[in-house]
């Protein structure tokens, strides 16, 4: 049922056991590629969980995952509430990060090549990558408790890198004795690795501001090269939220409890098994946080390579995280009150005046980072006021898949792939032709569609336009 141009609402009725509603950002056009996979009937499901409140959320983004749709947001009471690794995903704080170089991107165009190739030196990409920062087991602790800030020092990056990161790079709660050793051992030779699948680096130029003032503060202006890479905790993460899935599996069966979908597994956010879980997931977050600083450094190094004179100047614009819970302080129809939020391949979209936004940004809003495909355009927005009572500060965290990976591998083809990148200036360096042929572009939506939605629906507001010039692929 429509509720205005961008939003769609499932109400209580629909399904039986749905507490709330579910409220789907779109259009007409995403939702018939939303209607074409289980994705809605997943919202539905989310809305059945114990303790959720106000609505379950899909960002225009949406596609099927595991227990929750990718794109879903879903806030709990504290006390009646729980918390579902389904609902943050096994990329935990899987993330954004944008970087702005000191050149031109015309300025750059004669050398691309060569730095395209210094970047997939330097920063080691494809399935199971390793060969990054080796890590003892006194070092993971800290890197675990540490995030970012490790990183920064044990000289992995500068100080001024932390303060334009989400939480600064660092969930402050984070318990690494409660990460397993199967978990530490498959993240030991990952820091600073890129990974596969969705994960990239990618050189981009600034196409188009909308919001002066905003990206002004930003750094970004017309013309200039920008990075922007998306990766998280890699086989870590992973491995946290498989163990935890069947400690929650283990304790639903014992308690004899039955949910509409297995795959929502969860625990009482006050559990042993909730702490000890939210424990787990803020250190993998951290891991992700300092992989992602390691990463930075070695853009810097492959420019020093390169580009040697605009290697000191790269500073990071923003990191922004998705796959994520997190406590936060919204305001609900009884006054404010602490929930647990959940957000899978969503991200925060904080308003001007949160006390969450880096101080540089606080007046204008959260920076939020949309990356699209390699063939079309990425995103910089700014949440918006509205995107609080909407959403609980919620927006969409990519373009979102339109193909599976395996109906975009049936479909496309490397060659006609990487010829029709060619053909609009963009090069490419991948670990494999299936990643280049999983992340075609037409295996996803349209972006222009998304952050269309995304504004129209009182989100968030267009800041900047990015263009691809070059992509390394995991």
């Amino acid at each position: 049922m429509p509720l205005d141009g961008c939003r769609w609402e499932i109400p209580r009725d629909a399904s039986r056991g749905m507490r709330v509603p579910g409220i789907l950002f779109s259009s007409p056009a995403l939702l018939e590629a939303a209607a074409a996979d289980p994705s809605l009937e997943q919202l539905q499901n989310v809305a059945t969980l114990p303790g959720i409140q106000r609505a379950a959320y899909a960002m225009p983004d949406i596609h099927f995952g595991y227990g929750f749709p990718v794109g879903g947001v879903a806030a709990f009471d504290l006390a009646e509430g729980v918390v579902s690794p389904g609902g943050i995903g096994y990329d935990i704080n899987c993330g954004v990060r944008l970087l702005r170089t000191p050149c031109g991107a015309e300025e750059l165009r004669p050398r691309l090549s060569d730095l395209l190739d210094a970047l997939y030196r330097e920063v080691p990409s494809g399935v199971g990558s390793k060969g990054g920062l080796s890590l003892g087991a006194g070092a993971m602790d800290e890197v675990l408790a540490g995030g970012a800030a490790w990183a920064v020092a044990e000289g992995h990056g500068r100080p001024e890198d932390l303060r334009v990161q989400e939480e600064e790079g660092r969930l402050p709660r984070a318990d690494p004795s409660r990460v397993s050793e199967g978990a530490r051992k498959r993240g030991t030779r990952q820091l600073g690795t890129l990974g596969s699948g969705n994960h990239f680096l990618e050189i981009q130029r600034v196409d188009e501001i909308f919001d002066p003032e905003f990206a002004a503060a930003l750094g970004l202006e017309t013309g200039r090269a920008v990075v922007m890479l998306h990766t998280g905790s890699r086989g870590l993460g992973h491995q946290i939220a498989t163990d935890f899935i069947q400690q929650m599996d283990e304790r639903l069966h014992r308690d004899g409890t039955r949910l509409v979908d297995r795959q929502l597994s969860c625990a009482p956010i006050g559990s042993d098994e909730g702490q000890a879980y939210l424990g787990a997931m803020a250190a993998g977050a951290n891991f992700a946080w300092a992989n992602r600083q390691l990463i930075t450094e070695g853009v810097r190094r492959a420019f020093r390579r390169v580009v040697p004179e605009a290697a000191e100047g790269i500073e990071v614009v923003y990191d922004i995280a998705h796959n994520m819970a997190k406590e936060e302080l919204h305001e609900l129809d009884d006054g404010p009150r602490r929930l647990l939020v959940h957000r899978k391949g969503a991200t925060r979209a904080f308003p001007a005046g949160r006390p969450e936004v880096p101080e540089r940004y606080r007046r204008f809003g959260q920076p939020v980072l949309i990356p699209g495909d390699m063939g079309t355009a990425s995103y910089v927005l700014a949440g918006l006021p509205s995107a609080l009572e909407r959403s609980f500060g919620s927006s969409c965290h990519g373009a979102g898949r339109r193909l599976s990976r395996h109906a975009a591998v049936r479909q496309f083809r490397f060659e006609e792939v990487i010829r029709a990148l060619a053909a609009k200036g963009i090069r490419v360096r991948s670990a494999s032709r299936e990643g280049v042929t999983e992340e075609a572009p037409g295996a996803y939506k349209d972006v222009e569609e998304v952050v269309r939605v995304a504004e129209g629906a009182g989100l968030t507001r267009r800041v900047a336009r990015l263009r691809p010039m070059g992509v390394v692929k995991g």
